[in-house]
């Protein structure tokens, strides 16, 4: 092929092309600025789908339940709401004994500072489920040491000074026990009978039995002294209940009206 052929058919290719292109459209390219516009549109959308499936990931969690509190805990938290942190000038505590129920009524202007542990033992719950685990008839029913020896240490530290005797200790009252002065810490006891002696020796007494004295004379003497007070405080009631399967319990004292 020659020079001027070659060159017609080159000529030729060329028109061709530019036809083909005209009817077919050239690819166009954006602009910097377009591209930006697009791209912050892109990020939009992904923070919106993102956030979409928050919401419906969300929504799929169940809502926490509600774990009701017990009985039991309700009540003594509607008991300390109740009743104020110090103690009233006089106040009743129910017991609810496995032999029967008495109350006793609690006067401050007695003897103040026991008055104040007692309450607060009382109002704590210190005394439920706890032995009678010294009956001697005719003198006393000594108690006070807790179920939960863990909660027996916790008070066991915390001595209170005595009070001055104002109330001889006649049947049904209710005084600490001691072990010398300034010593009282839980354990209490009831007079089973005149008992003025120990009014010399610093106990005093502070309530008395106001209701169901017969329970309280009542309450089993079968083991006498026999429980042994160190092993009462180390084991609790797992001691009692093991050995002495016949002993008496308050299994609640409550604040009342």
């Amino acid at each position: 092929m020659n020079r001027r052929n070659t060159l017609l058919v080159a000529f030729v290719l060329a028109i061709a092309c530019v036809v083909i292109l005209n009817l077919i459209g050239v690819p166009s390219r954006i602009t910097d600025e377009d591209q930006q516009r697009r791209d912050k549109i892109g990020l939009r959308l992904e923070k919106i789908h993102a956030e979409e499936n928050i919401t419906t990931e969300k929504s799929k969690v169940e809502s926490p339940k509600v774990i009701a509190d017990s009985p039991k805990k309700t009540e003594e938290t509607k008991e300390k709401t109740m009743w104020p942190e110090t103690a009233p000038d006089t106040f009743k505590v129910k017991f609810e004994c496995t032999n029967g129920e008495f109350i006793v009524e609690c006067t401050k202007e007695w003897a103040p500072i026991g008055v104040e542990r007692f309450y607060a033992l009382v109002r704590e719950g210190y005394f439920d489920n706890t032995g009678f685990f010294r009956v001697v008839p005719g003198f006393v029913v000594q108690f006070g040491l807790a179920a939960d020896p863990k909660v027996t240490a916790k008070w066991k530290s915390k001595v209170i000074k005595d009070d001055p005797v104002t109330q001889t200790n006649a049947p049904g009252t209710l005084t600490f026990a001691t072990s010398g002065p300034n010593s009282r810490t839980t354990q209490l006891f009831i007079n089973l009978g005149n008992n003025a002696r120990l009014d010399g020796m610093g106990f005093a007494a502070f309530g008395k039995i106001v209701e169901g004295m017969p329970i309280v004379q009542k309450i089993s003497s079968k083991y006498g002294e026999r429980p042994q007070q160190n092993l009462i405080t180390n084991e609790g009631d797992s001691y009692l209940r093991k050995n002495f399967p016949d002993m008496d319990y308050i299994t609640k004292a409550t604040l009342i009206k």
